[in-house]
């Protein structure tokens, strides 16, 4: 085809956002006739939406050179500008400031009053709200979005509200921010905003509702984000952050092998772009947590430990898989260390539930009630159902280790409900199992069986192996089952030895002390006439013990 031809072609593909075909026939044309800047920066954002950054700013770079020839300054100004977004987003602070200057001396020396004066005021909020200055964030993104309205740019308009939002919420106006952020939503999904702004926006808002545990709002702008992906095939540069967080949905829903499958395409198959390079780390940790909640240690294992290599730290479940392996100390070390090392609350409270299973499993109560207390405190203040729900279960868990049961139990309804409401199965179904566990306490064995039962259903479903263990450790026996002289709390530790446990998780999750545990041990060794842990659960298993 001539350059005319593919120029043509290239644009109508730009329109109909085909990305690969619309930077390979616009790069056609320009191999064979000079562009004007317009379709160069056509070449580059098209570029962008591949994942191909490099390129991106390499076309941004000769648009803004020929927009300067052109004496065209607020052009020049906004290529300045999306070159500098682009350094900044990829740790080359110095040069994104460079560009960031340029551009505001060029406009200084222009003197005209244009919307780009607007765009050039997004790195000064975002450093303010980088140091936690909410307030002087909010300020300068609410003078951004006068400036958008004033000149009818959308993209600034809503790139500046959405911030609004943010600053709002952190300002603790939680429910004023979220309105903006809702408001925002109608309008991406409208069409009115620019391709790449559209990723910014989808993909910074799931952030920020995920950053407040948010799980109906993160749900509802994934699932736009899904969409909006699906109808671009070609499109590369937000797929992976989308995957990771529709993984992360499913996951909260029960499909943990659609989870999976997503969380493995964005670490396997996209890796080109920075947003991709963020997300395959993230990637990596899902599939960890999905392996470590259906018992596949080592699997979990090598995933935490890629998604470590890829720059994201795999707390706190790297730490629940060193429990999960008996490791106690370790890890009881590496989640106080987590914890006193993240100061701000939202990085704190997705620790602290973990923190106070691992402490009770250790038999440090106190430790473990004042990371429950911390939580709790979070929640009120970021007003989070998911909070909310975690504090509680983390409250009857503490509870219930102080010989508490009664507020246990009205605590473990408490987070039950929640996660049910949230429409997350397999967290409601092990706040079951905890109130199952208060009942017995209580001496309903009947009501702690039916719980039993409905929490093993949805375990079994969704193959969450250590979880139905611990479940079926706690089932009654039927009557008149052999039982090779094992009395029922022995039957108990047994099951739990099967499944892998210490002593000391044993004593917690039982109520009672690592003493008891060992002596309960040696008396089952000696009624089936075995001499180790594994000879014992070799003999459960064989004799359906277990």
């Amino acid at each position: 085809m001539d350059a005319n031809t593919n120029l043509a072609r290239g644009r109508t593909c730009y329109a109909d956002e085909a990305w690969a075909d619309a930077f390979e026939s616009l790069s056609a044309a320009e191999s064979s006739t000079p562009l004007g800047p317009d379709d160069v920066e056509r070449i580059a954002r098209s570029a962008y939406m591949l994942g191909r950054d490099e390129e991106y700013v390499a076309g941004l770079e000769r648009a803004h050179a020929m927009w300067l020839e052109a004496d065209n300054v607020p052009r020049a100004v906004r290529c300045a500008f999306w070159i500098g977004h682009s350094m900044l987003f990829r740790g080359h602070h110095a040069r994104a400031n460079g560009w960031f200057s340029l551009g505001e001396r060029l406009l200084k020396a222009d003197g005209r009053d244009c919307v780009e004066r607007g765009y050039l005021l997004i790195p000064v909020w975002l450093r303010q709200m980088g140091d936690g200055d909410w307030q002087s964030g909010h300020t300068t993104a609410a003078e951004a979005a006068a400036v958008g309205e004033r000149f009818g740019d959308a993209d600034l308009l809503w790139l500046a509200r959405h911030e609004q939002g943010r600053a709002l919420v952190n300002l603790g106006r939680v429910h004023e921010g979220l309105r903006l952020v809702d408001e925002t939503l109608v309008i991406v999904e409208s069409g009115a905003l620019s391709p790449i702004v559209r990723g910014i926006v989808y993909c910074n808002t799931i952030i920020f509702c995920r950053n407040l545990f948010d799980l109906r709002h993160e749900r509802e702008w994934t699932d736009a984000l899904t969409r909006w992906c699906d109808r671009q095939p070609q499109m590369v540069a937000h797929i992976g952050l989308c995957l990771v967080h529709r993984a992360e949905v499913l996951q909260y829903g029960g499909a943990w092998t659609a989870a999976l499958d997503e969380a493995r395409r964005a670490s396997e198959r996209f890796s080109q772009g920075v947003l991709n390079q963020i997300a395959r780390g993230e990637a990596y940790y899902r599939q960890g947590e999905i392996h470590r909640l259906r018992g596949c240690q080592a699997e979990a294992e090598a995933a935490y430990r890629e998604a470590n290599r890829c720059g994201f730290e795999p707390q706190p479940g790297f730490a629940l898989l060193r429990l999960a392996q008996g490791n106690d100390e370790a890890a009881a070390a590496t989640v106080r260390r987590a914890v006193a090392e993240h100061t701000r609350e939202q990085e704190r409270a997705a620790l602290l539930a973990a923190c106070v299973e691992i402490m009770l499993a250790g038999g440090d109560v106190d430790d473990a009630a004042a990371a429950a207390d911390q939580l709790s405190a979070i929640a009120e203040h970021q007003e989070s159902d998911v909070l909310r729900a975690r504090a509680a279960y983390s409250f009857a868990s503490v509870a219930l280790a102080k010989g508490d049961p009664a507020a246990a139990l009205t605590a473990g309804r408490r987070a039950w409900h929640a996660w049910q409401d949230l429409e997350a199965p397999y967290e409601a179904a092990r706040a079951r199992v905890l109130v199952a566990r208060t009942c017995r306490s209580l001496g309903d064995g009947d009501t702690a069986a039916l719980e039993l039962d409905a929490a093993r259903a949805v375990f079994a479903e969704l193959e969450a192996g250590p979880d139905l263990a611990h479940a079926d450790s706690l089932a009654p026996r039927e009557p008149g089952t052999e039982t090779y002289g094992l009395s029922e709390r022995e039957l108990e530790v047994l099951r739990h030895v099967v499944g892998g446990s210490s002593n000391r998780q044993i004593a917690a999750a039982l109520v009672i002390s690592e003493h008891t545990v060992a002596r309960h041990l040696q008396n089952i060794f000696a009624k089936l006439g075995v001499s180790s842990r594994t000879a014992a659960s070799t003999f459960a298993l064989e004799h359906g013990l277990a």
